[in-house]
């Protein structure tokens, strides 16, 4: 069954779920700056593809394929946030693919449909179809194909990387949940807020199902998330870092951290010498992708916050940029702790880290003070460990050792 269906059948949640997952009111005049390309492959989840070239883009260019939050178009949203104009800046071909509401009622990519997120089934292989065609047409670089999505679109993203490892070389996860963590659209509301809260393995084994007995490379993934999100809660961005430093066979122990302008905080995790998980953290922001006019990045407004340039660090992430944008004399991500001082680290009940001031509790579930990261039932059985990187912060970890 579509969501649209069940958004139909939903009735009063119906105008819950237009507000959840989402992003700016399309743009239709953005498309004026796209081709939109049709025939791209059967294209089993009914999208639509646009795509914007570069002038001069040459032979081996990068593909970047960019998905848009609920209720926002393709073209709107690339350029909104940033991607079209960096495009430009970086030489590389970008896809804006679109949502339909005759899929979904508020214009939701489907994360939540196992049907459309499994690798040869529904708006999986759309979008796969989509890079692919792409490829082809411009003779671009197999290897170097990227995805980022925003809110249901960060969802996808992290599903489509779970899909199609053996396509995409990185992907952007913003302001989206875990892959595999809801299977229909009532279990996707309690992903969204309060979350869920499995193990990083667990999570891990959720992507691992989705290719059994792969062999390949996974994909490097940043994770980005305000830490004022009630929409999608941070905790999410919590078990997006355990998913993929899980199947990247690392901890979700930072290696390295950084304060970036904006009040970002970068943390980095590394496996086999090299950066495979990125998350970025915005103090304050909320449901919304960070974005900078004044360096000629993206618009402001709802769902798009002036905080930093996100595509530009992104594409830093993924070597398509010159330099980190953080530090232009430098060739590369500078990954040293900034605080080699021990970390303070808490353990007690749920009960004892509200009662200490470490946590807070609504509706029965408590809460980090600062990150806002889940830590299930508020009560004296639940026992739970907090870090505090700097004072009156708290954030969830694995334990106290």
């Amino acid at each position: 069954m579509r969501a649209a269906t069940l958004l139909r059948r939903a009735g009063v949640l119906l105008g819950t779920f237009t507000l959840a997952l989402t992003g700016p009111s399309a743009v239709p005049a953005a498309a004026a700056d796209y081709e939109r390309v049709t025939g791209f492959g059967s294209n089993p989840g009914a999208l639509t593809m646009y795509r914007h070239l570069p002038d001069g883009l040459s032979a081996g260019a990068p593909v970047v394929l960019v998905l848009h939050g609920c209720t926002q178009d393709g073209p709107g949203f690339a350029t909104g946030a940033g991607w079209r104009a960096h495009a430009d800046a970086h030489g590389f071909a970008l896809v804006a693919a679109q949502q339909e509401s005759a899929n979904n009622a508020s214009r939701c990519f489907n994360w939540f449909q196992s049907g459309d997120t499994a690798r040869g089934q529904g708006e999986a292989l759309s979008l796969r179809q989509m890079v692919a065609h792409t490829v082809d047409a411009v003779d671009a670089d197999p290897s170097r194909v990227y995805v980022a999505g925003f809110s249901g679109g960060g969802a996808m993203a992290a599903s489509l990387l779970a899909a199609y490892p053996d396509v995409f070389a990185g992907g952007a996860i913003l302001a989206g949940v875990p892959h595999g963590c809801a299977t229909g659209m009532v279990q996707a509301f309690g992903c969204m807020n309060p979350g869920s809260d499995r193990t990083a393995a667990q999570w891990g084994d959720l992507v691992r199902a989705r290719n059994r007995g792969y062999g390949g490379p996974w994909p490097t993934v940043s994770v980005w998330h305000g830490t004022s999100d009630t929409t999608v809660v941070p905790a999410n961005a919590t078990e997006l870092v355990e998913q993929w430093t899980d199947v990247h066979g690392t901890d979700a122990a930072a290696d390295g951290s950084a304060s970036l302008p904006g009040g970002v905080t970068r943390r980095t995790y590394e496996a086999g010498g090299g950066t495979v998980v990125r998350e970025y953290r915005a103090t304050g922001m909320g449901h919304a992708v960070p974005v900078r006019p004044s360096e000629g990045c993206g618009t402001a407004g709802a769902y798009a916050a002036d905080v930093l340039c996100a595509a530009e660090h992104i594409t830093a992430d993924w070597g398509l940029g010159a330099t980190d944008p953080q530090d232009p004399d430098e060739p590369t991500d500078p990954e040293e702790p900034t605080d080699p001082e021990p970390v303070p680290c808490f353990t007690a009940s749920n009960h004892g880290h509200v009662a200490a001031g470490r946590a807070t509790v609504r509706y029965g579930i408590a809460y980090a003070v600062g990150s806002g990261d889940a830590l299930g039932w508020w009560n004296t059985y639940t026992v739970t460990s907090l870090t505090e990187p700097r004072p009156g912060w708290y954030e969830r970890t694995g334990g106290c050792g």
